[in-house]
Parts: structure tokens; C-alpha cells; sequence
């Protein structure tokens, strides 16, 4: 397939180029970027000096394709998406603009109204591990935000449990500096960024929109910066209306995901790396999970790490891709991360 990148100057822009030069169902035929235009690829990502050829050109030099990843700021697709959809096939979109199928919820969380609601109603959320089967039929994909998929991946298995106490579930989410994009401004500097433990977000962040939706709970978020250049480790602080036993957790964990390839349940009694880590997911596509019961406080602690540019971005969006083409959804994303790093 002839594929288009859109915006791929930024940091999940180079992961999807990483990612699709070497996919073998894919050719990378345009790369887009207003501010690299005319420069090579190598220039925005040293990692694919001598990997290709490609040259970035100005976004209204956009030619149709079979395939077309959207990684662009929030807000920068919304109008423009009837026009990408009659050209670029496939339509993958990395930003939060048709993530949300309540229009409402876009002036409350992204501070616009929605020019093209009727097309939240056709995006499919691109979360594999609770969509596949609407992605097999896809024309626009909405690919989730990081903090989001790693919440999602954590607090789903409990829902069907029926334990769940009626108030909120409390997110506690942490995020390296790399979520913020090349240009996060003074807050994203070294002098500020270095030894970091921050809350950005203590209230009101936007991906709470998306837990809900795709929970079915009442979410609490909280967002924290840390010193770290990748990675989302996301916990949950579920209450429950009676004491859950830890075997009943790794029924329902293994029930939820036993059969994904790209969740693996993160729960050991010894060792360094007992629960769910993102420093070991750098690079790739897995989301690890745990939980851990805690009757002392009526609660269940449901734990997920990601890499925020691969599972969280770029890494998602190639999978959601395999499931839309057929293919085995590995195809693409075998890589299995470096221990130690």
C-alpha cells in the first residue's frame, strides 16, 4: 500500500516512519511537514540516516494514497477531514480530533466546537483489544491518546466483574517528556524538565473523555510529569463493594487479554520487576498490565506501562492498520525491547 504521513517532522512522526520503512505491506511514498519542507527525513530523525530517500514536502503538497497517518497537533484534521477522506484510503488520525463520539464533549475538553460531527459518529476508536472488529471495516480510525489506551488496558477486565463501587475510580497517570511533542515550550526544557516529579494536570486532562467513553466509568485523573524520556505507567484506584481475591483478578485479567499479542499480564510475586514497568516497553507495542488487591481500603490497584510514542501513538496506529488490512497483527512491531537500557 502506498502510504502518506501527515505531519512527520514530530517525534510520533518519526516512529511511524521507523516503523512503516520497514513494514512489508507498506511503502512510504510522501512525508509532510510545513516546517522541514525540502529537507531530508535524516534531518528530523538521525535514527533513519541511510534508511531512505524520502524528503519532506509542504503539507498542500499532500497526493492521494491507499493509506494516510495523521500526526498532527489537536484541532489541525478536524475541518479538513471530508477532504482527506475522498484521497488518503485508509485514514488513520494520531490527534484527539474524532476521538470522541459526543460532539459535546469537544468544547468542554478541546475548547472548539466540532465542524464535522457527523463523521465522529463513522471513526472507530483504534484500540485493538476492545474494537477489532469495527477496525476490519474502518475508513477514518481514531487513534487513542497515551494516557487513555494505558487507563483503558488497565481498568476494562474489572468492569465485568460487577464489583465495582458506583462512586469514581481514581487514575493516577505518569508521562515522560516525550508526550509533549518537539516543542513543548519553557515547561519542557532541561532546566525544568531535569529531576521532575510535576503535576501538570492535577484536574480537568483531556484523556479523562476517552477513559470514560470507553469504560463506562466515572474517571478521576490525574497527570504527573517525570524524568523520563518515554514511557506511561498509569494506576488506577478502583473501590469495590466487597473483597476481591488476587485469583479472581488473574481470571479476569487473563479472560481480557490471554489471547492478545500485544497485552501481557504483569503480576510476580519476587523479583525487580514485579508489576508493570515502561522503562523495559521502550521501543515497543506491548502494554503491560497488573493489579494488586488491597481489602484493607476496599480496593483494587490496576496498574498498565506503556511506551507513549509506540503503543501509546505510532505503534497502535500500525496495528490498528494490520487489523483494517487483514494481516497478522504483529506484522511489523516484533520488536521486543532492551533489557537493560
Amino acid at each position: 500500500m502506498k502510504a502518506a504521513i501527515v505531519g512527520g517532522s514530530g517525534y510520533v512522526g518519526g516512529e511511524l516512519l521507523r516503523l512503516l520503512l520497514r513494514h512489508p505491506e507498506v511503502t512510504v511514498a510522501q512525508v509532510t511537514s510545513d516546517a522541514m519542507a525540502g529537507k531530508a527525513v535524516g534531518r528530523a530523525h538521525p535514527n533513519l540516516r541511510k534508511a531512505t530517500d524520502l524528503v519532506f514536502v509542504p503539507h498542500a503538497a499532500l497526493a492521494p494514497a491507499d493509506v494516510t497517518f495523521l500526526a498532527t497537533p489537536h484541532g489541525g484534521s478536524m475541518a479538513k477531514m471530508p477532504g482527506i477522506l475522498a484521497t488518503g484510503g485508509i485514514v488513520l488520525d494520531l490527534s484527539a480530533d474524532f476521538r470522541l463520539r459526543d460532539p459535546r464533549a469537544y468544547p468542554t475538553y478541546y475548547r472548539t466546537e466540532h465542524p464535522h460531527p457527523e463523521l465522529l459518529a463513522e471513526a472507530v476508536y483504534g484500540l485493538p483489544e476492545v474494537h477489532r472488529d469495527a477496525l476490519r471495516r474502518a475508513r477514518l480510525i481514531a487513534v487513542p491518546g497515551c494516557i487513555a489506551t494505558a487507563a483503558i488496558l488497565a481498568l476494562r477486565p474489572l468492569v465485568p466483574t460487577g464489583t465495582l463501587a458506583s462512586g469514581p475510580v481514581v487514575v493516577d497517570a505518569k508521562t515522560g517528556s516525550s508526550a509533549g511533542g518537539q516543542d513543548p515550550g519553557r515547561a519542557g526544557s532541561h532546566a525544568e524538565r531535569s529531576g521532575v516529579m510535576r503535576a501538570y494536570a492535577a484536574a480537568g486532562h483531556r484523556h479523562t473523555a476517552e477513559i470514560e467513553q470507553e469504560t463506562g466509568l466515572r474517571v478521576a485523573l490525574s497527570c504527573h510529569a517525570v524524568e523520563a524520556v518515554r514511557g506511561v505507567l498509569a494506576t488506577a484506584h478502583a473501590f469495590v463493594t466487597r473483597p476481591v481475591e488476587e485469583k479472581e483478578l488473574w481470571r479476569a485479567y487473563r479472560a481480557a487479554y490471554g489471547s492478545e499479542p500485544f497485552v501481557r499480564v504483569v503480576h510476580e510475586t519476587d523479583g525487580i520487576h514485579r508489576e508493570p514497568e515502561p522503562k523495559i516497553l521502550s521501543g515497543t507495542n506491548f502494554c503491560d498490565v497488573g493489579f494488586a488487591s488491597d481489602p484493607h481500603a476496599d480496593r483494587v490497584v490496576a496498574i498498565a506501562a506503556i511506551d507513549n510514542l509506540m503503543k501509546g501513538a505510532a505503534g497502535n496506529a500500525v496495528q490498528c492498520l494490520n487489523v483494517r488490512l487483514g494481516i497478522p497483527e504483529t506484522t511489523g512491531l516484533d520488536f521486543l525491547g532492551l533489557h537493560p537500557i
